[in-house]
């Protein structure tokens, strides 16, 4: 059987929403974005944290457009995406396949592709696993895993355990920012989703270890990080980008796990670095 998009015929790109069929049947709801410029190609795939969806990126999809269609889609158990598990357990490994369906069903054989958090980790398997689908490579504040890498502080995981508001966007952003009430901020607050949800993204983002695998990444890389990330800590973007290899760091001074989403230069240096 040939891998996703390698040998098979793809549809051609449709803008707006639908679902794609995952591996096991579970239905994935993604959206297309279509090009704001005309003639421009070059497909972003979005990749969303931990019980995130594509509201995650509304903030910032549209700056993304001017390189050709966006495509954003929900996890499995996250806004209008199946609540459907494999019995084993799913992965960040298994997340992979699930962002290659979207693609497959978005028409689209290659994209740049830009996780976040968890979905860097899925980010990461998906250049490794299916090298065709990635011509270029966004991981943002995410890491290699806890086995080879920096693990999440016990005072982070304790605050995700408790789910306290502010002390959760706390760990995303400064509180100056948190104090003039940006409605970016909203983006990074959980999705509606199952308990069961919650703890498969928990355990699939805990238990994440690609570090062996990932010299054999062969798309252009880029790492961004915020300096003071108290939830994935900033050495990680260090060991990431050795691991990778020839992958490119930038930090941002003073920025939390959201930079995205708060560090004005983040999303111009993601979009100039997918437009190659």
């Amino acid at each position: 059987m040939n891998p996703p998009g390698e040998g098979v015929a793809l549809p051609a790109i449709v803008d707006g929403m639908s679902f794609a069929t995952a591996s096991d049947g579970a239905q994935l709801w993604y959206h297309v974005h279509p090009a704001t410029v005309s003639g421009a190609d070059r497909a972003t795939l979005l990749i969303a944290g931990q019980s995130l969806g594509a509201k995650a990126w509304h903030p910032v999809v549209d700056a993304f457009r001017v390189l050709g269609p966006v495509v954003t889609y929900d996890h499995r158990g996250v806004g209008r995406s199946d609540d459907r598990f494999p019995d084993g357990g799913w992965s960040t490994r298994y997340g992979a396949q699930d962002a290659a369906s979207v693609l497959d069903a978005a028409g689209i054989a290659s994209a740049g592709v830009y996780g976040f958090s968890m979905g860097g980790r899925i980010a990461q398997w998906l250049a490794v696993e299916h090298p065709v689908r990635v011509s270029r490579l966004v991981l943002g504040a995410t890491t290699v895993g806890d086995r080879r890498g920096v693990p999440l502080p016990e005072e982070a995981l304790r605050i995700l355990m408790r789910s306290d508001r502010r002390k959760l966007l706390e760990m995303f952003f400064t509180p100056g920012w948190l104090d003039a009430d940006p409605p970016e901020a909203g983006a990074v607050l959980a999705a509606p989703r199952s308990l069961r949800a919650q703890r498969q993204h928990f355990g699939a983002s805990m238990d994440h270890d690609a570090f062996a695998a990932l010299s054999t990444v062969e798309a252009p890389t880029l790492v961004l990080h915020g300096a003071d990330d108290p939830m994935c800590l900033p050495d990680n973007a260090r060991i990431l980008a050795d691991a990778v290899g020839a992958a490119r760091v930038v930090t941002y001074p003073g920025m939390r796990h959201g930079y995205y989403l708060e560090e004005p230069r983040a999303t111009p240096d993601a979009v100039g670095f997918l437009a190659g």
